[in-house]
């Protein structure tokens, strides 16, 4: 028998089970944060289920108090969510009918560094920076910093931001997990096992924890007509949120709150994260834009063979750094129809490494009949060679010598699924879970970019046969 609804469910559309027997404006997750005065807190939580928001509310409802003489510094993690979270500030502040003004985005210092400013009749202000950690320096009253594992220095962002609340007011750190060896997760594990040293309060949401506390009805109270989640129950949302992650690390680290072992990846997320273009940040090539281009370009391929995956990536290369300017991932296509996608990138680039491991070795071969011996370099996988590929691809991460582009879950994924492993008879190799969407395939597509960014004299450059004198190589063929 069908649970009855609440009066005030009875004309609700969707199909969530979990309905608060009263109408509530925050879910209880969202209240217990609120409510919670301590000196400093700390939230680990599933992604957007709503902790940024009740943040916005609850430091609109301070700054309406005639008595509060403490500023607000709110750091986001890049100049979007700075904006964004001004704009549920304000949102709270007419629907509170609070007088508060906008007073658009200001300069705190001679650096540069910038603030959007909600002012209240108290004359205190909600500073809404992005996350460079120099915007705190000086400054006093409230902090919040949101998104914290995500910034490229955690722990320079805690050693700046936390002396601000020395002279009044609170600190409240919110994220999402970024790796193990994060110095969020450092946090967390101090008051797990180190008896709370820093005595932080600890608040955690799950996205269970959210679907058991009522999510999904207030997620579907927001849904327009013909959103296909409103069809679905909490077990079904569940579901659908696992399978969008790009892997099961990545869904377990960002919505069940598992930090991702660090010590099992060759390529930590903080040296990944390091490496992102800006958000928002135009990267990406047009065929045109390489023509055009001055500086030169360079490409890896890797052919897959699991579900016929291929991948490409296109590199410029300014002043020994890397630039990601185009990615390609096709799947389950012919080579002829591989070959019309991806020859207009090879025509305009100095040089391309090829994968001419099993499938590979067709469309490499071809590719080097139409660009020739020079332009074309087949690589053909061994442990050795994937070790060579590996640790150039790592050092370009290390020194920040590389850019990805922001946002590419299925890259970042990639770049996450190899691992380092010493055999028994001491020999290294490198590995990556296979699954539907192949074996790393972009990560070595990467390396093999780099590869060629490089130059022909690496520990595998292709010597072609007919060649009797290597030394005319470089200049195009032999005599």
């Amino acid at each position: 028998m069908a649970k009855r609804r609440p009066d005030h469910a009875k004309h609700f559309r969707g199909k969530a089970r979990n309905i608060p027997e009263r109408e509530t404006f925050m879910l209880p997750y969202q209240a217990r944060w609120i409510e919670d005065r301590s000196l400093m807190k700390l939230m680990e939580k599933s992604r957007r289920v709503g902790i940024s928001y009740g943040t916005a509310y609850d430091l609109v409802r301070q700054h309406s108090r005639a008595a509060n003489r403490n500023d607000s510094w709110v750091s986001s993690r890049d100049d979007a969510s700075a904006k964004l979270f001004l704009m549920d500030c304000k949102t709270f502040a007419k629907s509170l009918k609070i007088a508060a003004a906008d007073l658009g985005e200001r300069v705190l210092d001679d650096a540069g560094n910038s603030a959007y400013v909600l002012r209240f009749a108290n004359t205190t202000d909600i500073n809404s920076v992005s996350s460079n950690p120099d915007a705190f320096a000086g400054k006093g009253g409230n902090v919040t910093l949101d998104e914290f594992a995500l910034r490229n220095d955690p722990r320079m962002v805690y050693s700046i931001s936390s002396p601000s609340i020395d002279w009044g007011g609170r600190l409240a750190i919110i994220s999402t997990h970024r790796g193990s060896g994060n110095f969020f997760n450092i946090l967390i594990r101090e008051i797990h096992e180190k008896g709370n040293p820093k005595g932080f309060s600890l608040h955690r949401v799950t996205l269970q924890d959210a679907l058991d506390q009522f999510f999904l009805w207030k997620l579907q109270t927001k849904l327009p007509e013909g959103d296909p989640r409103l069809e679905m129950d909490e077990a079904e949302y569940f579901d659908y949120q696992r399978s969008r992650a790009a892997t099961e690390e990545i869904f377990a680290q960002e919505y069940m709150c598992v930090p991702a072992d660090d010590a099992s990846a060759f390529i930590e997320f903080a040296l990944i994260d390091a490496c992102k273009y800006p958000a928002g940040e135009r990267w990406e090539f047009s065929l045109e834009d390489m023509t055009a281009g001055t500086n030169p370009l360079y490409a890896g391929v890797d052919v897959g063979r699991k579900r016929d995956l291929t991948s490409m990536t296109v590199i410029e290369k300014i002043a020994g750094q890397y630039f990601t300017r185009k990615r390609i991932d096709l799947q389950k296509l012919p080579f002829s129809e591989q070959e019309a996608i991806l020859w207009p990138w090879f025509e305009r680039c100095t040089r391309v490494c090829i994968d001419n491991t099993g499938l590979g070795m067709q469309f490499a071969e071809r590719s080097q009949e139409r660009f020739g011996d020079y332009k074309i370099e087949p690589v053909t996988f061994s442990g050795p060679v994937k070790e060579a590929l590996a640790y150039p691809l790592r050092s370009a991460f290390e020194d920040r010598a590389i850019r990805i582009p922001f946002g590419d879950d299925l890259l970042e994924a990639d770049l996450r699924k190899v691992r380092k492993e010493t055999t028994a008879a001491g020999n290294i190799r490198f590995v990556a879970d296979g699954d539907e969407d192949g074996h790393a395939d972009r990560f070595w597509a990467v390396a093999l970019a780099i590869h060629a960014a490089k130059g022909p004299d690496g520990p595998f450059a292709y010597q072609p046969v007919e060649s009797m004198r290597p030394q005319f190589r470089r200049m195009g063929g032999g005599l």
